[in-house]
């Protein structure tokens, strides 16, 4: 009996599996409690366990290669798989708090490097709260790309302490983030591409990309099409606004 066959959150024709099996809420509470393991630094993020083919064992390790891309609240894994094909030696992670879905992605990794040998070596999921832990997980300066694509808009106003881009956060992000990094953000929601773009705008630590610098970004082009919540949007011909920043230093 084929695999598929025998497992059926796969799908028979591109052995990949199944999001039905996978569904869950849209949206988890960040302030509230979850039960997973957290690095305690790091230095104690084990490597091996997202990129064995880089590491093939905790104690071999490469201290010049790092991961370098964060996807916060990544969903479905989209544009995790769109990068790691368009950069094939950058380590890159993404970060979801809900269990289902995070299953999913690394379910989906597993599928797509049997598939396809060689490939997609270079990325992987962890069920986390970024929102708590990224300094668990980068050191200082080691990040040059992070992305919040269609986060949670958390509409009452009550909850905006929830939400993923705040002045607070941009501290933090902005620790994690090498000078010359850019953070991405878009979200079919106006008021909070506004919220985002402001925070951002008015933090001392970045700077806006430039129209130019934005058209020659191959990556600003996925931020709409690469993930299933752009793609819905699109569909529904809805709005995006999106808001690209770089880390800078501060002046003095």
């Amino acid at each position: 009996m084929l695999e598929n066959e025998a497992n059926p959150t796969l799908s028979k024709s591109t052995g990949l599996p199944r999001k039905r099996f996978y569904r869950a809420r849209a949206h988890s509470n960040p302030l509230s409690d979850s039960h997973f393991p957290i690095p305690i630094s790091p230095h104690h993020v084990d490597y091996s366990l997202h990129y064995p083919q880089f590491f093939p064992s905790p104690d071999q390790t490469d201290s010049s290669k790092k991961i370098q891309f964060a996807d916060i609240g990544c969903g479905f894994g989209g544009l995790l798989i769109s990068l790691a094909t368009l950069f094939p030696e950058t380590l890159m992670i993404g970060m979801e708090l809900r269990d289902k879905v995070t299953e999913y992605v690394k379910e989906r990794i597993l599928a797509l490097r049997t598939a396809n040998p060689g490939q997609y070596q270079n990325v992987s999921v962890v069920r986390t709260n970024s929102m708590k832990y990224i300094p668990n997980y980068f050191e200082k300066g080691q990040l040059s790309k992070m992305f919040f694509l269609f986060p949670d808009p958390h509409f009452k106003e009550k909850n905006h302490r929830r939400r993923v881009i705040s002045r607070f956060l941009l501290d933090e992000y902005a620790y994690v983030l090498q000078v010359g990094a850019v953070i991405y953000t878009i979200t079919d929601v106006e008021e909070l591409g506004e919220w985002m773009k402001t925070c951002l705008k008015e933090h001392p630590m970045f700077e806006a990309l430039t129209s130019q610098e934005l058209e020659a970004d191959p990556v600003v082009k996925l931020l709409s099409s690469a993930t299933e919540e752009g793609q819905k949007v699109a569909r529904n011909g809805g709005q995006t606004f999106r808001a690209v920043y770089r880390r800078i230093a501060p002046s003095l």
